[in-house]
C-alpha cells in the first residue's frame, strides 16, 4: 500500500513537472521562428527608389553637371513646315542637365576658327566660340549655299565628352547634311572620328549617316560622346541648307572636356 502511494505521488510530481517544461519549449520555439523572419527581412532586396534618376547614378560615380547657361527661346512669326524624313521627335520637356568628370569645361571658347567660306555673308566666323548662344541679330553669322563647313582648332589634344551645336534658332527649321568630325591635324587626315552624321543619302561625300535630323531650339543640338573615349585637337561641323533657305549659319558652338592625359 505504502509502495504504490510513492509512485503515484512520483507520477503526480512528473505531471506537473511536464507542466513547467511546456512554456519554456514554446518560447524557444517561437524564438527560434523569429530568428528566421529577422533573417528573412534582412536578406530581402531593397526597393528602388522612384525618386531616384539616372543623374543620381552618375553622381555616385563621380559625374557632375556641366555649367551650361541656355539662352532664351525665340521663335518668331509662324514656325515653317519642318516635315523632314527621319525627323527627332520633341523631348516635350527640358533636356536634362549632362553630367561630366568634375573640371569639364567648354575648350571651344575664344579658340580659332576657320571655315570653307572664308567672307561669310553675314558676321564674322569668330562668333561661333565667342559664348554667346542667343539667336539676336549681330550673334550668328551666315555662310553661303551649297556644303560647307566650319573648324575649330582647340589648340591642344582635348578629351571630349560632348559637343553643342547652334545653328539659327529664330525659327523653327532643319538643317540638312549636319555632320560632325574630330581629328588630330587641320587636314583631317589623322585619327579622323565622325561623332554625328545625319546626310541620309551621302550627299556630303563623308559617308551615309544614321543620325536623326533636329529641329534647332535654343538648347542646341547635344551630341554625346562621354562614352566614346574621343581625343583630338580639331572639331569640324558640316551642313548644306536647311528647310528655309539653301544658307548656312552658326551661333555657337561649345565643345566640353579637358587636356588630355
Amino acid at each position: 500500500m505504502m509502495k504504490k502511494r510513492v509512485v503515484k505521488i512520483a507520477l503526480c510530481m512528473l505531471f506537473v513537472l511536464s507542466l513547467c517544461l511546456l512554456p519554456s519549449c514554446k518560447k524557444s520555439e517561437d524564438s527560434g521562428n523569429g530568428d528566421a523572419n529577422q533573417s528573412d527581412q534582412n536578406t530581402t532586396t531593397p526597393e528602388t527608389n522612384e525618386n531616384e534618376t539616372p543623374g543620381d547614378t552618375a553622381n555616385a560615380g563621380g559625374l557632375v553637371p556641366i555649367e551650361l547657361e541656355l539662352p532664351k527661346p525665340m521663335f518668331v512669326g509662324t514656325p515653317q513646315d519642318t516635315k523632314v524624313a527621319n525627323l527627332e521627335k520633341p523631348l516635350g520637356h527640358a533636356r536634362p542637365p549632362f553630367l561630366a568628370p568634375p573640371g569639364t569645361k567648354n575648350v571651344a571658347l575664344g579658340k580659332p576658327i576657320s571655315g570653307s567660306d572664308e567672307e561669310p555673308i553675314i558676321g564674322e566666323l569668330d562668333y561661333i566660340t565667342d559664348g554667346d548662344m542667343e539667336a539676336a541679330d549681330g550673334s550668328y553669322v551666315e555662310l553661303g549655299p551649297f556644303l560647307q563647313h566650319v573648324t575649330i582648332d582647340l589648340e591642344a589634344v582635348h578629351e571630349i565628352y560632348a559637343i553643342f551645336v547652334w545653328h539659327y534658332h529664330k525659327q523653327a527649321r532643319v538643317y540638312f547634311d549636319v555632320v560632325v568630325q574630330v581629328a588630330d591635324d587641320p587636314d583631317f587626315v589623322e585619327n579622323v572620328q565622325t561623332v554625328f552624321n545625319n546626310d541620309m543619302d551621302n550627299t556630303a561625300g563623308l559617308g551615309v549617316g544614321t543620325d536623326k535630323h533636329y529641329s534647332e531650339t535654343n538648347e542646341g543640338k547635344l551630341i554625346d560622346v562621354l562614352n566614346k573615349g574621343i581625343k583630338a585637337r580639331y572639331v569640324r561641323l558640316y551642313s548644306q541648307g536647311n528647310t528655309s533657305n539653301d544658307l548656312n549659319h552658326y551661333i555657337e558652338v561649345a565643345v566640353f572636356g579637358k587636356p588630355a592625359s
